[in-house]
C-alpha cells in the first residue's frame, strides 16, 4: 500500500507529532511525505518528497488572525498551481495533518484523503468550545484542509476516533525534576511585556523562550533565551510550573510531565480559545491576555499548587490503525460513487477557482 502523509510547517506540533508517526506508519505501508510551509521551529527527521509553500494565516490589524481573508487566499492561482503540483492519484490514500494542498487535490481527484490531527478533534462534535463562537474561524478550521473523516488528537479522548496528545519521545524520556524555575513560552508578546508583567513576582525564577529574542540575556528575575529544542525541553522536564499559549503540544506536554499550568490563548487565535475551553473544563487555570491588571490572577496561580492529572498513553499505533480501519470502511463506497461529480463546498466556488470542481 502506497500512503502519503501530508502536514504543515506552520507550528511545531505538526512536525513534532510527525517524528512520531512516521517511523510507525513505514512499518505499515510505504509512505511519502508532503511539507507545505516554512514556520516551525522543529526538524522533520524523515526526506521530504514534496515541499510546498502551501498557505499561510492572514493576520489582521488588531492582532489576531484574519479568517476570511485567510480563506480568500484559497482561490490565488499560486495555491491551485500547487495544488494541482501534487500527485496525490498515485498513492492509494492520504494521510492529512491539516495541509491544504493534499486535502484540496484529493477533493478534486476523488482521492480517499482522512485526517490525522488535532483540528480534526477541535471541530468534533462533542469538543469543548469557548463561550464565544466565531463561524468563519469555525469554516477554516473545518475547510481549511477539508477532510470528511479521520482521527483527531486532543486532551481528552471524548470519542471513539479522538485520541490523547502524541507526546514526543524527548518529553516520555526526559529526566523529570523541580528545580523552581517557571518555563515561559509566549510567542505572541514580545521580550519587553513578558519581562514588565512578570518581573514583579520578584520570588519567581522565569525562564522565558522568545522567538524575539538573537541571544541569551537576563533582566531582574527573567532569564530570556532564543527558542532552542533542547534547551526548552531541558527547561519544561526541569520547571516547577508552566506559563504559555493555548496551543496544543506545549500544554500537553505540561500536564504530561506533571506541571503546575497557566495558558493564555493568542488574541483571535480560535483554534486556541477552544484549547482554553478545553483545558479549562479540565481544571487548567486560563487568562484572557498578559497584563499587569492580570497580576491578582497570576499571583493566584503561583501561590496555588494544584496539578491537574491526566494520562496521555502511547497510543500512537492504536491512531494510526483507526485510520487504516476507516479507509477500508471507506474504500468501497468511493469505488461506488466515483463517478459521481465531486464539488466544493459553495464558500469557496469563485471564477478563479470554478476548475476544481
Amino acid at each position: 500500500m502506497k500512503i502519503l502523509y501530508a502536514l504543515q510547517a506552520t507550528g511545531n506540533g505538526h512536525i513534532s507529532r510527525a517524528n512520531e508517526i512516521l517511523p510507525i506508519l513505514e512499518t505499515m505501508a510505504n509512505v511519502d511525505v508532503l511539507l507545505s510551509g516554512t514556520q516551525a521551529n522543529v526538524g522533520l527527521n524523515h526526506i521530504v518528497k514534496y515541499h510546498r509553500k502551501g498557505l499561510s494565516f492572514v493576520f489582521g490589524k488588531k492582532g489576531g488572525i484574519d479568517y476570511w481573508a485567510t480563506l480568500k487566499l484559497m482561490k490565488r492561482k499560486q495555491f491551485i498551481n500547487e495544488m494541482n503540483s501534487i500527485p496525490v492519484e498515485d498513492y492509494d490514500f492520504v494521510i492529512n495533518d491539516f495541509e491544504p494542498l493534499s486535502a484540496w487535490a484529493c477533493n478534486k481527484k476523488n482521492v480517499p484523503c482522512l485526517a490525522l490531527s488535532h483540528q480534526f478533534a477541535v471541530i468534533a462534535k462533542h469538543a469543548p468550545l469557548p463561550k464565544k463562537i466565531d463561524p468563519i474561524a469555525w469554516l477554516l478550521l473545518k475547510y481549511y484542509a477539508p477532510c470528511s473523516t479521520g482521527v483527531g488528537f486532543h486532551f481528552e479522548k471524548f470519542d471513539e476516533v479522538i485520541f490523547t496528545p502524541v507526546i514526543r519521545t524527548e518529553i516520555r524520556n526526559a529526566y523529570v525534576r523541580n528545580l523552581g524555575h517557571y518555563t515561559v513560552y509566549l510567542p505572541a508578546y514580545s521580550d519587553k511585556k513578558i519581562i514588565k508583567v512578570l518581573s514583579s513576582f520578584k520570588n519567581v525564577q522565569w525562564q522565558i523562550f522568545s522567538k524575539h529574542a538573537k541571544k541569551a540575556y537576563s533582566e531582574k528575575n527573567c532569564w530570556i533565551r532564543p527558542i532552542n529544542n533542547h534547551e526548552f525541553i531541558n527547561s519544561l522536564s526541569t520547571s516547577h510550573a508552566v506559563l504559555c499559549g493555548a496551543g496544543f503540544e506545549t500544554p500537553a506536554e505540561a500536564l504530561y510531565l506533571k506541571k503546575k499550568l497557566l495558558v493564555i490563548p493568542m488574541k483571535g487565535q480560535y483554534e486556541q480559545h477552544c484549547n482554553a475551553a478545553a483545558l479549562k473544563k479540565m481544571g487548567v487555570p486560563v487568562l484572557k491576555k498578559l497584563s499587569i491588571k492580570h497580576r491578582d490572577k497570576i499571583k493566584n496561580w503561583i501561590e496555588d499548587e494544584t496539578i491537574i492529572p491526566v494520562n496521555f498513553p502511547d497510543s500512537t499505533k492504536e491512531a494510526l490503525n483507526k485510520v487504516f480501519e476507516q479507509f477500508f470502511l471507506m474504500h468501497n463506497k468511493i469505488h461506488t460513487t466515483s463517478n459521481n461529480q465531486n464539488t466544493l463546498p459553495a464558500l469557496f466556488v469563485r471564477e478563479e477557482v470554478a476548475e476544481i470542481a
